[in-house]
């Protein structure tokens, strides 16, 4: 209580004594601001039916929800597309953080319109981002270049780097429980060092995408140990940053890092200049948020082991929750840590809309017309074979790997076909990794899908019979908007755990569950077998 005191405003309200004793928490261990202290000490009340936001900063768009305590409903939603910077040589990604900033003011804005007066009622705020990404800001908090994506493979030659200065994969393995790959955000500071130095001399703070974006909503620069764990730079049994990691890049690189901190924790509240254009009260909590796979596993319940999710978006995820780290001694499976403060084994692959995006882009089809197509060929697509690797690959790692069509006869390279064999080798590439999940113990009973090809019948079917598995998807749908809504929630209302809060406000879509077909499965298991045996072969003779 001699804490309380040390404060002119007046005590928290009695409800809450643990999230305010947190907050004070936060200001001693981490130095933020003394306001925020003071925003934080005049938040109303919480009550069931309060409103938190989540906001879901994706590769292609931002989407924000807001979404009702009481029954975990989405009151509102709101959605603004934006795109890659074009023109950049083959395997570099980038965009401007401006962007997400203005598309998450602009789907802020809608949301918060059409909840009308009650507005007033938000006291939270939770984002989750695209995992990797690398912001590099100046002293001054002002962004030194573009932030290079977690799509962008052009380090390839960083990772060797690392792997030749710290003993290969099997030493990275023991440093920090992943291999280094070019995705991860520790190559791009390499590749920023290593190809503009000028840039790299100017470097004083590095933030990954979320923590942007929470950097934007309250001024602190903060990190949470799911997104930082995908970093390649933390170890991800102690949760600590790896020394010799970052001395490989640069000595007193820790200093432009935030301390990575508790996913429990909030990252800070709302400053009052947002508050005001938003016309919101002062103190609304932000939460940590995390990367978009650990807030689509809140949004989808993964909050406790023995839960599996499966993501069908740009790039393709399947992870579960774990209560230890989960290591694979064959680097494929990344090795994360969830925005729970639990473990996340995940696999990644590259190429999962991109690839049946690309051809239904080449016939001009609407959704519809796609679905159409790909459900009048068989399973198998009267053997045409497709390789997805349009934009590299992660799982398997082959930064420079193309897409390759294998089996083309006489009848089988029909439009239909091309479709069928898209989304087949697009699901194929998941199965892979998923076979190395359950080489590592996991055995799923059920797969919660979610993303935007979650939303096909035909890909759902799909899944279950490529899988083996059942298949659902969820009541709703904006699975990592809704997840750091929860977060948020979680973060206010700590009387729960946030495994209690998604039991009870996250439901699955049982109208939409599949079951395998087992017939079609043993098409796909030698399916599997087959794009598996022709990937090595071709990359092993560097033709892919």
């Amino acid at each position: 209580m001699k804490k309380k005191r040390r404060c002119s405003a007046p005590p928290p309200p009695a409800r809450l004594p643990s999230f305010f004793l947190r907050m004070y928490s936060v200001l001693q261990k981490k130095h933020l601001k003394s306001s925020l202290f003071r925003c934080a000490a005049h938040v109303a009340p919480l009550k069931s039916g309060m409103i938190f936001l989540g906001i879901d900063c994706g590769t292609q768009s931002t989407k924000t929800v807001a979404v009702d305590a009481a029954d975990g409903r989405v009151l509102a939603h709101a959605s603004s597309p934006y795109d890659v910077i074009e023109g950049l040589p083959a395997g570099h990604m980038e965009q401007h953080p401006k962007l997400w900033v203005d598309a998450m003011d602009a789907t802020v804005a809608q949301v918060l319109a059409k909840l009308g007066n009650r507005r007033r009622e938000v006291a939270g705020i939770g984002i989750s981002g695209q995992q990797h990404g690398f912001v590099p800001l100046d002293k001054e908090g002002a962004v030194i270049r573009p932030a290079k994506l977690w799509c962008d493979t052009s380090t390839a030659a960083e990772c060797d780097e690392f792997r030749a200065k710290l003993g290969g994969k099997e030493a990275l393995l023991k440093l920090i429980g992943n291999d280094m790959l070019p995705g991860w955000t520790a190559p791009k500071i390499l590749w920023l060092k290593n190809k503009e130095p000028h840039n790299f001399a100017r470097l004083a703070h590095i933030l990954l995408p979320h923590d942007y974006l929470n950097y934007h909503l309250t001024g602190a620069f903060t990190m949470e140990y799911g997104d930082a764990s995908g970093t390649a730079l933390l170890d991800v049994r102690t949760r600590e940053w790896s020394e010799p990691v970052l001395d490989a890049i640069a000595p007193g690189l820790a200093d432009k890092l935030p301390v990575p901190g508790s996913s429990k924790r909030a990252a800070g509240v709302l400053k009052s200049s947002l508050a005001k254009q938003w016309n919101l009260p002062e103190g609304v909590i932000i939460s940590a948020g995390g990367g978009d796979n650990m807030m689509g596993a809140i949004g989808t319940g993964n909050t406790s082991p023995g839960v599996v999710t499966g993501s069908l978006g740009t790039s393709g995820t399947i992870f579960a929750c774990a209560s230890e780290p989960i290591i694979d001694p064959d680097g494929e499976i990344a090795a994360f840590c969830d925005s729970t403060d639990a473990w996340m084994p995940l696999l990644c692959t590259m190429n999962v809309t991109v690839a049946t995006e690309t051809f239904r882009d080449l016939f001009a089809w609407p959704l519809e017309e796609l679905e159409a197509a790909v459900t009048s060929v068989p399973a198998g697509a009267n053997g045409l074979l497709f390789l997805p690797y349009l934009q590299g690959e992660r799982t398997p790692n082959l930064p420079n790997a193309t897409g390759v069509l294998h089996g083309m006869r006489p009848g089988n390279t029909t439009p239909a076909h091309l479709a069928r064999a898209a989304m087949e080798g697009a699901t194929l590439g998941l199965a892979y990794g998923l076979q190395r999940l359950r080489a590592l113990g996991l055995t799923p009973s059920e797969i919660r899908l979610t993303g935007g090809g979650s939303k096909s019948p035909a890909w759902r079917q799909l899944c279950a019979d490529v899988f083996n598995c059942q298949v659902v998807t969820m009541s709703n749908s904006e699975g990592a908007a809704l997840g750091a809504a929860l977060q948020a929630l979680a973060t206010a209302l700590s009387e729960r755990t946030i495994a209690e809060w998604t039991g009870m406000l996250v439901t699955v879509n049982e109208a939409e569950r599949a079951e395998p077909n087992a017939s079609n499965h043993a098409i796909y298991a030698a399916l599997l077998e087959k794009q598996t045996a022709l990937t090595r072969c071709l990359a092993g003779c560097n033709w892919l």
